[in-house]
């Protein structure tokens, strides 16, 4: 019998350290924008290239991370990537408060945030199954979840006050202190990591195909990626304009935007911590189309705001689009978990990762390009009716013919990866003994 996630030591060192590290996380979310908006008068088409050069190393960089975090120790990749991510946001603190910040500056500490970010959650999401048992993975990762829901209204609710009080320089520096704790906290896991086992020759093109092998040879899981794409889309559309929509279309104070902002995670609170309970009265397998159809439409309720009464319809919309997401990647995360074999899951992760992720910034950019265009109202329409759709990838699959995954966890008879190529060095298959957490991000 598994022992309760509540006195899983190690578990709850993590739990409590990602929760730091988001609350200073969305500090940075608000600010940084509102930095750009209100201090450097920034346009649309600059924001969306803010909220694009944040998520762009996906790109280019999930697939080789993969590999490279299946070769090493996870904590270690962790503790590394926080801390060069201090390192970055303390430099716009720095140019906040001494008055050269440009966007220049801005686009390109977001770059580089954004490789630490693809090396630290692909070794996070690998190492969770290391640190709690196979069948408490909904409840872990529905607990991930809700951290991240309830840090973003803390975050933000600081934020927007902090920088109302204190100037965007002072509030910047938080993000960079949280940033510096949780990495300290990684120190605190007792649960020893073994290390990666060797391969004789090492060949990086064969293990980067066997994780790419792996996800679209699978029944399900090209559906699923799809489904997560499309989502990630669309709604970068919307968070690009977000602070943008808020100031100049709402005409709402900073102060107001933070607090906006808090309200609107209420729904990813609720979403976490119902989602395993949910899963269980709707079904395991059938939550996972459910939750994008069953609640994307309250996303339509964000380009119908109007100044006045918008925030209350913006406020309901997006706190629907967070419990989604909080009810979606809890149960998707988990199938992707329990369905890979353990040698595989950093390859996987960032396989997943690389297309699903790799849409953001394209999502972002469209979002600043289009708002230009067509005007932010009219992007945000095209944007939500997108989030509703996308879980027609997952309706119009096998998945839709299942209530539940096996054993409330997904099959791991899957299709195994090619096997690998004849040769005299052959190469040894990596024991993913460490591996780290998938916090409540879009899956």
């Amino acid at each position: 019998m598994n022992v309760s996630l509540w006195r899983n030591r190690d578990f709850m060192v993590l739990w409590s350290g990602r929760t730091l590290s988001e609350v200073g996380d969305a500090v940075s979310l608000l600010v940084i924008p509102l930095l750009a908006v209100t201090v450097l008068d920034a346009s649309a088409v600059e924001v969306g290239v803010l909220s694009a050069t944040r998520m762009v190393a996906y790109l280019f960089l999930s697939l080789p991370a993969g590999v490279w975090v299946d070769r090493m120790r996870k904590r270690r990749v962790m503790v590394v990537c926080h801390l060069a991510r201090a390192g970055l946001v303390a430099t716009v603190a720095v140019g906040a408060w001494t008055g050269w910040v440009t966007m220049i500056h801005l686009w390109i500490v977001a770059l580089l945030s954004s490789v630490c970010t693809v090396l630290y959650e692909t070794a996070h999401q690998s190492f969770l199954p290391a640190v709690v048992p196979g069948g408490q993975l909904l409840d872990a990762n529905g607990k991930l979840a809700t951290t991240y829901s309830v840090s973003r209204i803390a975050g933000y609710s600081a934020g927007g006050v902090v920088a109302s009080a204190l100037g965007v320089a002072r509030t910047a520096g938080i993000d960079a202190l949280a940033y510096l704790v949780n990495a300290v906290s990684l120190l605190f896991i007792r649960r020893s990591e073994e290390p990666p086992v060797a391969t004789r020759r090492p060949n990086f093109r064969r293990e980067l195909a066997a994780g790419l092998s792996f996800v679209f040879r699978h029944p399900i899981m090209p559906r699923l990626v799809a489904a997560s794409a499309s989502l990630n889309l669309f709604s970068q559309m919307i968070f690009a304009l977000a602070v943008l929509y808020l100031v100049r279309d709402l005409h709402l104070s900073e102060q107001t935007v933070g607090a906006v902002m808090a309200l609107t995670t209420l729904g990813g609170i609720a979403g976490g911590l119902l989602s395993a309970r949910l899963a269980r009265l709707v079904g395991t397998a059938r939550i996972i189309w459910i939750a994008p159809l069953g609640l994307g439409w309250t996303v339509l309720l964000v380009p119908a705001a109007q100044p006045g009464w918008g925030p209350i319809a913006y406020t309901v919309g997006m706190a629907g689009m967070g419990a989604l997401f909080a009810v979606y990647n809890a149960a998707a995360v988990s199938y992707r978990q329990g369905a890979c074999p353990p040698e595989l899951l950093g390859r996987m992760t960032a396989s997943v990762r690389w297309v699903i992720f790799g849409v953001m910034p394209v999502g972002a950019l469209a979002g600043g390009l289009l708002g230009s265009w067509l005007g932010v109202r009219p992007t945000l329409w095209i944007a939500a009716a997108g989030v509703w759709a996308s879980g027609l990838w997952l309706y119009f699959s096998p998945l839709r013919r299942e209530r539940d995954l096996p054993d409330g966890t997904p099959e791991r008879d899957t299709p195994p990866p090619p096997a690998p190529e004849p040769a005299r060095h052959e190469q040894v298959p990596i024991d993913m003994a460490g591996k780290a957490t998938g916090g409540g991000r879009r899956a």
